[in-house]
């Protein structure tokens, strides 16, 4: 029995392609089991086997519990120390107690208790196998045969026991794929699970698109040319941003190819997927002008704090600019990481004068001047008080309509305008804008509006229940100035009816 034992363990071993000792394991488990069974069930048991004669015992365990220990419950699992150290007087708690059985012969173990539990083992093996192995390639192409498609998605076989699938999500949309047929994925992550660790691959991710460039362009992976980045509208169309690293290469042409025999390839593997390749340029709205291709652009204005472009074209180009169903424009918008608004030339003349005009009306308001210089500040492109307030001197010296102290005036009125706004933001008030009645107030302008709007005074009716030493802290006016307005503000409460 003792060489069926070493027989069992290499035969299992060949065939599931796993380790000895994960055999031998097994089937300590199993003799084990049996011999738990064997013996009544409640135990402890430990099997050891001889991995050179087949040789094996089976020993009882108890684990020692202090005396006093409340939770000792079960005298078949557990001995007190006291009891322990009869048996071994250096015994402590926590130590395991062993003691010899006798133990099942080999042929009298459960035919169906030995596989299960081998066959667990085993499984247990390969799915460790699975994960050591594709653990590092995660982020690659992999390759296997397809097994079957059901309402899940796609299981590939990728040989050595491992299977992969691709979830109906990732699969190309409208692609047929049969039974057989050898598919490319890109492996996107290993998820655990109970029955074992499932390997997701991705046909969808912008990432496969890359990595079949690398594989179709040799000077990808040699360095000379990088892939700055891929966006995809699956199965339909793609973009591709590159660059050379060599200023005699054209990286686009080295992507194509000779007659596109590049670029085919790929969009073959992809279900004819149509790919534009763009050139990367490190200034951003000279990439999206890039990645805006095949359409022309005429103007771009970038607006850094949104993180968002507008873009001018023809208007018959309108269409081509944002694509079927605003695929252009949104395949561009994930390229480049910006976001794109497309408009005819007039349409972005006008929201451009409608800005501008918004600015001249906030500089007329906030720096309480008057429309041609809030006009000219604007024109010179001014867009914010903290750039009125922190430019250097010379740049404001330098605009023709302004001398020095119309300069110094300015930069204090913006300070004045920012501090105001720092207090109301401190104090709860940033949001509060002054009424329609406060503003057509008579004695009263719209800088002065938002200082009393900044600390809550919003309307005339609020203006006209304050005290003058309060509205003279609020707005920097002296007494006589304040009271004017508060009594002006109290005017509607003296009126009579007919």
């Amino acid at each position: 029995m003792n060489k069926e034992i070493l027989l069992v363990a290499d035969a299992v071993a060949n065939e599931k392609g796993v380790e000895k000792d994960i055999i031998f394991d097994a089937l300590e488990s199993a003799l084990a089991m049996a011999t738990r069974k064997y013996h009544g069930g409640k135990m402890d048991v430990r099997v050891s086997i001889d991995r050179e004669e087949g040789d094996y015992e089976a020993f009882r365990r108890w684990t020692v519990v202090d005396d006093e220990d409340p939770e000792f419950e079960s005298p078949e699992y557990q001995i007190l120390l006291s009891y322990a150290q009869q048996k071994n007087p250096d015994a402590q708690v926590g130590d395991v107690i062993e003691e010899r059985v006798e133990a099942v012969d080999f042929g009298r173990i459960a035919a169906q208790t030995a596989k299960q539990v081998i066959v667990q083992k085993v499984r247990e093996a390969e799915r460790a196998k699975v994960v050591e192995e594709y653990q590092d390639r995660v982020g690659t192409l992999v390759m296997g045969i397809v097994k079957r498609t059901d309402r899940n998605g796609t299981y590939v076989d990728l040989g050595n026991n491992a299977e992969a699938l691709i979830p109906r999500e990732h699969m190309i949309p409208r692609e047929t794929v049969r039974t057989n047929d050898r598919l490319r994925g890109f492996l996107k992550e290993i998820r655990p699970e109970a029955r074992g660790p499932q390997l997701i691959l991705s046909r969808t991710a912008p990432e496969f698109l890359i990595e079949l460039f690398k594989l179709e362009v040799p000077e990808v992976g040699q360095n000379i040319i990088d892939i700055m980045g891929a966006a995809r509208d699956p199965g339909m169309r793609a973009k591709i941003a590159v660059r050379s690293n060599d200023s005699r290469l054209d990286p686009v042409g080295a992507c194509v190819g000779m007659r596109g025999s590049r670029v085919q390839s790929v969009s073959n593997e992809l279900a004819g997927e149509r790919i534009d390749i763009i050139v990367w340029d490190e200034n951003p709205a000279q990439f999206v002008i890039n990645a805006m291709s095949p359409a022309e652009v005429l103007s771009i204005v970038v607006d850094e704090d949104k993180q968002s472009m507008d873009i001018a074209v023809e208007e018959d180009k309108l269409s081509l600019a944002i694509g079927r169903g605003g695929q252009n424009i949104r395949l561009a918008s994930q390229l480049t990481g910006w976001e794109l608004n497309v408009m005819t030339e007039e349409q972005a003349a006008e929201k451009s004068e409608a800005e501008a005009q918004q600015l001249v009306t906030f500089f007329m308001g906030a720096l309480d001047v008057d429309e041609e210089v809030a006009g000219i500040l604007v024109q010179e492109g001014f867009t914010t008080l903290d750039e009125v307030a922190y430019v250097d001197e010379a740049e404001l010296l330098a605009i023709e309509e302004f001398d020095e102290d119309m300069v110094e005036e300015l930069r204090n009125r913006a300070s004045d305008a920012l501090l105001t706004k720092a207090i109301a933001a401190e104090e709860g008030r940033e949001g509060y804008q002054p009424a329609e009645d406060l503003l057509n107030m008579d004695g009263m302008t719209a800088a002065l509006a938002n200082k009393l709007a900044s600390h809550g005074v919003c309307t005339m009716e609020d203006l006209a229940e304050q005290a003058s030493d309060d509205v003279v802290e609020m707005t920097g006016l002296d007494t006589e100035e304040a009271s004017a307005l508060i009594m002006t503000a109290r005017a509607p409460w003296f009126e009579t009816g007919d």
